[in-house]
């Protein structure tokens, strides 16, 4: 009997607020992960104003990619991969990140298309075999945009890439500390805008054409950070957030609570890291304001997303 031998392999994942990587070992479509690690740069600060990346950013952001390159070759990886989404592809200056990461880790950068993105949140999640014959509506808020992925049955069938993203609305916002609940109604006035007009009218009736109500799936660090939140789980136990499930009140309850802490009293719940108590913010926000709109009474957490899916492509 043949036996495929595991394929260690690695991807470093340059988003809008953090850089990750994630080392892992690939047989078939089993990815089984080494090493997980994420550094924030927040390579979207500035960039929205004037949709330039900015020298600082870029250059933390390169400095991150080079490290996490050395721990990867560290574990015998066979491969590293780099990619980059929402701010990396929006900037007119996308070309300075990518020299930069070249001339530091002597790495090349992938910018992936939002479709893309969307489509490998999917492959990602649906690699979990308790999720994979339901149907599901994906969320992947990131810090620049936010993926919407219909599917059913390990079929994808609607994605859709919005620039709806935590750095994003928090970098147009002019927050006082704490924000307090009328800024919480305002920025979920705006998202709900937001929704109606660039979301609602093709998610809806993907939605329909399921033909039962979908399970809402989030991925990526705000909707970890809150099932951390929920359990003041001050460690990374995928097992424990992926059991965890948040009802539309409890998501109210941390959103309405962080919005009215200081910025100092946010760095000290447990399970929230500290150079996220800003972005958290928007984050929470965004997820809470879809759940409204669209009635979802729960949300579940997944830890697998585009990384999984970029190792296994």
């Amino acid at each position: 009997m043949n036996l495929e031998l595991p394929n260690r392999r690695s991807v470093i994942d340059i988003g809008t607020n953090s850089v990750k990587l994630l080392v892992a070992d690939v047989s078939g479509s089993l990815v089984t992960p080494v090493l997980e690690d994420s550094k924030q740069t927040r390579l979207g600060r500035g960039f929205y104003e004037t949709q330039h990346l900015q020298p600082g950013p870029i250059a933390e952001t390169a400095q991150a990619v080079a490290e996490f390159s050395l721990q990867a070759k560290s574990l015998n990886t066979t491969s590293i991969r780099v990619i980059a989404t929402s701010a990396a592809r929006d900037a007119r200056n996308g070309g300075d990140l990518l020299r930069a990461v070249k001339t530091s880790s002597g790495l090349s950068i992938e910018v992936i298309s939002g479709e893309q993105e969307a489509e490998w949140a999917f492959q990602g999640v649906v690699t979990d075999p308790k999720l994979h014959s339901l149907p599901l509506l994906i969320l992947d808020v990131g810090g620049g945009s936010t993926e919407f992925i219909v599917g059913g049955k390990g079929e994808l069938r609607f994605r859709t890439s919005e620039a709806i993203g935590s750095v994003r609305q928090l970098e147009q916002m002019k927050l006082g500390d704490p924000p307090g609940l009328t800024a919480l109604a305002d920025c979920q006035d705006r998202l709900k805008k937001l929704l109606d007009s660039a979301v609602a009218p093709s998610l809806e009736p993907a939605l329909r054409a399921l033909g039962q109500p979908a399970h809402l799936i989030g991925t990526g660090g705000t909707v970890t950070i809150l099932a951390r939140m929920e359990s003041s789980m001050t460690d990374f136990d995928r097992a424990k957030i992926e059991a965890t499930v948040l009802p539309a009140a409890r998501v109210r309850t941390h959103l309405e609570n962080l919005w009215q802490m200081t910025l100092a009293e946010r760095q000290k719940i447990p399970g929230l890291p500290p150079k996220r108590a800003d972005v958290i913010l928007a984050g929470a926000a965004i997820y809470e304001t879809i759940m409204r709109r669209f009635n979802f009474s729960h949300l579940s957490i997944s830890t697998r997303g585009l990384r999984y899916a970029a190792l296994l492509s």
